[in-house]
């Protein structure tokens, strides 16, 4: 299986702008915090490791570009990853496909895909509510800020705030909840995504 190390060399070499792969650490470091939360609630099926939960969050995006057809993205890493000789676990192939799936048809399934698909626009919200914050860091977030962001769909309007609530129905995680332990599981890492 491809190591971090390995997949951060192929999303430099693949993806130019920066923020996407700001945003796959971010996904990378929920998916991990996700997994570890319904793992202790006692969830059988989880539909993959640990490993393999961070490893969808980290390379989901691996394909976003304006050349990959939007019915490809999140399914073209997998063969370009397979190209350069890495095994992706059909699972962690689901996931990422399926984290996309209003344009690729593939619906999430599992746990793990429906975690991918649910917190991959609360990056995006976390950190623009950081960015309008006068010390513009991750630190000085609380999670009462994001939700209010989160009642305003003029704010980060890209946003997929309806994807974001599924996660007290596929996930069985209250809303609140959900976004403090992402928040938590990005301050965790915001030196590596500059925030």
């Amino acid at each position: 299986m491809i190591t971090k190390e390995e997949s951060l060399k192929f999303l430099n070499q693949k993806i130019a702008n920066k923020n996407i792969i700001s945003h796959m650490l971010a996904t990378e470091a929920l998916m991990a915090a996700i997994y570890d939360v319904i793992k202790a609630k006692g969830e059988a099926d989880l539909g993959g490791t640990k490993q393999e939960w961070m490893m969808a969050g980290l390379l989901h995006d691996g394909d976003y570009s304006d050349k990959v057809p939007h019915e490809e993205q999140g399914v073209k890493v997998t063969q370009w990853l397979k190209d350069e000789g890495y095994k992706v676990p059909v699972n962690v192939a689901h996931a990422m496909a399926a984290h996309n799936c209003s344009n690729t048809k593939i619906d999430p399934k599992t746990k793990m895909d429906w975690a991918l698909f649910i917190c991959d626009s609360l990056t995006g919200l976390i950190v623009a509510t950081a960015l309008v914050r006068p010390e513009k860091n991750l630190a000085s977030v609380k999670v009462k800020s994001i939700m209010k962001k989160f009642k305003q769909p003029s704010f980060a309007s890209g946003t997929r705030r309806e994807d974001i609530a599924l996660c007290e129905e596929k996930l069985n995680i209250p809303l609140p909840e959900f976004v403090e332990l992402s928040l938590k599981a990005m301050q965790k890492i915001a030196s590596d995504l500059g925030l």
